[in-house]
């Protein structure tokens, strides 16, 4: 499954974990620097989420050439649609833990 800036595969585990992987290639951007980046933006927005993604799956986000330069903000909002549509997480959790991160960035609260 994947949209304008993630491209994301999923399976079940024998395991009673969650593990998820962030694959962003050289092909996005050839300084490390940058690909760590966006591996650090993608990781955050799953931080967030987290807790709504149900354990014993594996998820792998692979990142496309349009990431480069997009916020956190953005990157949550695309993350959480993915997963919604692949229906490994509860969409209205998501909503409240998205605009509470959001707004937590924005200085305000809750």
């Amino acid at each position: 499954m994947s949209s304008r800036l993630l491209i994301l595969a999923w399976k079940p585990n024998d395991q009673a974990t969650l593990r998820v992987g962030f694959v962003v290639s050289k092909r996005i951007s050839k300084r490390a620097v940058q690909r760590n980046y966006i591996k650090r933006l993608l990781s955050e927005a799953v931080r967030t989420l987290i807790k709504d993604i149900p354990p014993g799956w594996d998820i792998v986000f692979s990142a496309r050439n349009q990431i480069v330069g997009v916020s956190l903000p953005v990157i949550l909002q695309d993350v959480s649609t993915l997963l919604r549509r692949a229906r490994l997480l509860e969409s209205s959790s998501s909503t409240n833990a998205e605009k509470k991160e959001l707004n937590t960035r924005k200085g305000l609260s809750l």
